[in-house]
């Protein structure tokens, strides 16, 4: 039986800036492979700008990848080149695959700065101009003192970007968009055009810039030998420009390349339309589905649990969806905090790992907790994430029917699961585990129930589960396999790189 893909994005936001992340990488990665996962997503690996304390999106320098004294550090806030390269091995050795986390969108933490002419554009609006062309002081040359040119002499300047968000000259902060440059075209249409996000933005458009990416990305895939990328702030460059990059570095290297990409937008049209503008060289992550997570949460019961996979990436393109419940974006105290209540976590995260579509991506904040913010590990999630490897195979059955009670079965060539969730008060779900299964005890292997079902001749039982809660209905024996091999995997209770 072929492992289903299941992913793992192995950081949060608020990780201890000690250098040593990359080291627990490597020593956990034989745990990781034992719970299922096929793929780990790390954190952005070269040097920010703000050296040991930039979580990775403040781009600074994508050569360097803890390796050169710049910024202030050798060792970007995970560690160190070769503790990077160690990671990956690692990983790979357990057969689990790497992504990449790949931010191309913007540079910032220049070396130095340069008079240029530009006019401010309205932030609700970067298609109308609100000023008209006049010199300002933007940092925006990059010349890498550091590295003094080992991998590659390529140094930027102005003529490389579209725009800044900052005129030293008057210590003023505006969209500035550099004369005779345009706003990047195919991105997403929220602020008329969203081309610009933060810092030096890329001109996805000038020759030099689109060789020396492809440069760095063939230089980055031979030095790390990684499986795959996730990529950063999609809807901010223009579709096609990926469609090159993930198409060119496929044929170079005779890799497939899985992608994945962000595009926060909470509107399915919006994230189809741009699969179909990139090619479907990628997948998205589903936005949609993570905001009807928060919903259930903060409903207090009354949201229709039929509706709860309408609209969603999920639903309509499951091939092409990686769902997720939180990430480092929506935790507590991020800019696009929208997270997911503790109660809720077990629910959300039965919907995506123990049902077909789409392909799940679980949050290291969830995994092991986020002492920053006192945020527990979700108690059930390793014995969900077993009833993924070991029970979640097979034809699917949906009992999507009930406002405050929905469930559904799996059944594979062996064995069967029934999963019933709710909202409200405690119920249960009529359903079918087919007739194979008869005279098999099935048992809550999350354990709220105590009950133990034995499954009649026509494979039709009722499932209980209590209020606002999932339960997970599989075989005694499966229960008390998954139990051992929990057991047999025991960690700490959190990863040394956050304690």
């Amino acid at each position: 039986m072929e492992q289903q893909e299941t992913l793992l994005q192995y950081f949060e936001w608020y990780l201890p800036a000690g250098g040593g992340h990359w080291r627990q990488t490597a020593a956990d990665a034989a745990h990781l492979a034992a719970l299922g996962f096929t793929g780990v997503w790390l954190p952005p690996a070269y040097k920010g700008h703000q050296g040991l304390a930039d979580v990775g999106y403040g781009v600074y320098d994508l050569y360097d990848l803890g390796e050169f004294d710049q910024k202030g550090t050798v060792p970007t806030k995970y560690g160190l080149r070769e503790e990077y390269l160690a990671a990956i091995r690692a990983l790979q050795a357990n057969g689990v695959k790497v992504y990449a986390d790949i931010v191309l969108n913007h540079r910032m933490g220049a070396d130095e700065s340069e008079e240029v002419y530009a006019q401010k554009s309205a932030g609700n609006d970067r298609n109308r101009e609100i000023s008209s062309p006049a010199p300002i002081t933007a940092w925006t040359r990059f010349t890498f003192p550091g590295r003094a040119g080992k991998y590659s002499d390529f140094q930027w300047d102005w003529t490389c970007f579209d725009g800044v968000d900052w005129d030293d000259k008057r210590d003023s902060t505006a969209i500035y968009q550099f004369e005779g440059k345009d706003w990047d075209r195919q991105v997403d249409c929220e602020n008329g055009n969203y081309d610009y996000l933060m810092g030096a933005d890329l001109d996805m458009s000038a020759p030099k810039v689109i060789e020396e990416l492809d440069r760095w990305g063939k230089w980055y895939l031979e030095t790390t030998g990684v499986d795959g990328f996730r990529l950063d702030a999609v809807k901010h460059i223009r579709a096609s420009y990926f469609t090159h990059w993930l198409q060119a570095l496929r044929r170079s290297s005779g890799k497939p390349l899985p992608a994945m990409g962000e595009y926060w937008k909470n509107d399915l049209g919006a994230l189809t339309y741009y699969l179909d503008q990139c090619g479907q060289v990628m997948r998205l992550f589903d936005v949609p589905l993570h905001f009807q997570f928060h919903r259930l949460s903060t409903a207090n019961g009354s949201m229709d649990l039929r509706d709860l996979f309408r609209g969603t990436l999920t639903a309509a393109r499951p091939d092409q969806a990686v769902s997720f419940v939180d990430n480092h974006d929506t935790q507590p105290g991020q800019a696009l905090q929208s997270w997911v209540a503790d109660w809720c976590k077990p629910l959300a995260y039965a919907c995506i790992l123990l049902r077909r579509e789409g392909i799940p991506c679980v949050f290291y904040g969830d995994l092991y907790g986020i002492p920053h913010s006192s945020v527990p590990p979700v108690e059930a999630l390793p014995k969900l994430l077993l009833a993924r490897k070991f029970c979640a195979h097979g034809q699917q059955t949906d009992y999507l029917d009930d406002p405050a009670t929905i469930g559904w079965v799996r059944r594979g060539t062996d064995s069967a699961m029934a999963v019933a969730l709710t909202d409200g008060p405690g119920s249960s779900k009529r359903m079918c585990t087919g007739a194979e299964m008869s005279g098999a005890v099935f048992v809550d292997l999350l354990g709220g129930r105590n009950d133990r079902i034995l499954i009649p001749e026509n494979g039709t039982a009722d499932f209980p589960v209590n209020g606002g809660s999932v339960a997970v209905w599989v075989p005694e024996s499966m229960a008390e396999q998954i139990r051992q091999a929990l057991k047999s995997e025991a960690l700490p209770e959190a990863p040394l790189s956050s304690i």
